[in-house]
C-alpha cells in the first residue's frame, strides 16, 4: 500500500536537501514543511525517537536558517558578504562529536527501549535520530562536515526504514545519499575559497 505522506514526505526531503546541498538558504523554507510532514509519517509508524526529533530540529531549522543569513563579520562569505560562509571542525572537535553520538543514542535507546516497546528498533531508531540531530546541527553552522554526517544518517536510514516497511523513504534515503556525496564535494570546494 502507497502512504501519501511517505510520497510528501519524499519529495520535501528532496527538495530540502537539494537546495541545501547548493547552499541556497532557502532550504530552510522547505525544511519547515518537511518537519511538519516527518513528524505526521513517524508517528503514524510508531517511530517514537525519530518523532520526538522533529520540535528539536525544527528549533535547529530555524536557528540553522538565522545562522546562515546574519554571520558575524569574520564568518561572511567571500563571494557574499550577507551569508554564512563554509567552515570546518577540528580534529578534535570531530572526536567530541562521534564520542556524543555513541553516547547519547545509546542512552537514548536504551531508554526508548524499556518507556516504548512497540518501537520496533530503538536502537536504530535513536541512533538515526542523534545522528540527524548532529548533522542539522553541523549543517546550521555550515561545517562542510555535515555532509559526512548526512552520508552516514542516509545509510542508517535506508536499515530503518526498510526494517518499518515504507516504501519510498529507503528509495528517498539513496538518492539523498548521491546528493551528500556531491553535496561535500561543493562544500569543501566552498570551504577552500572562503565562500
Amino acid at each position: 500500500m502507497i502512504d501519501w505522506i511517505d510520497i510528501i514526505t519524499s519529495a520535501l526531503g528532496l527538495t530540502c536537501v537539494f537546495l541545501a546541498g547548493r547552499n541556497s538558504k532557502y532550504n530552510f523554507w522547505v525544511g519547515y514543511l518537511y518537519t511538519s510532514a516527518l513528524f505526521v509519517m513517524f508517528l503514524s509508524k510508531n517511530l517514537y525517537a525519530s518523532l520526538l526529533l522533529q520540535p528539536i530540529s525544527l528549533a535547529i531549522n530555524v536557528w540553522g536558517h538565522y545562522r546562515w543569513t546574519h554571520p558575524k563579520e569574520d564568518e561572511k562569505s567571500s563571494e557574499d558578504n550577507k551569508a554564512l560562509k563554509v567552515s570546518s571542525l577540528s580534529w578534535l572537535e570531530r572526536i567530541f562529536v562521534i564520542l556524543s553520538v555513541f553516547l547519547v543514542a545509546g542512552v537514548w535507546g536504551w531508554i526508548l527501549k524499556t518507556i516504548t516497546p512497540s518501537d520496533p528498533v530503538p536502537y536504530l531508531d535513536s541512533c538515526v535520530t542523534v545522528l540527524i540531530l548532529m548533522a542539522q546541527y553541523l549543517s546550521a553552522l555550515k561545517k562542510w562536515d555535515c555532509w559526512i554526517a548526512w552520508l552516514i544518517v542516509n545509510i542508517a536510514q535506508i536499515a530503518l526504514h526498510l526494517s518499518v516497511g515504507n516504501i519510498f523513504m529507503p528509495i528517498v534515503c539513496g538518492l539523498y545519499l548521491a546528493n551528500g556525496i556531491w553535496s561535500l564535494f561543493t562544500w569543501i570546494r566552498l570551504y577552500n575559497k572562503k565562500a
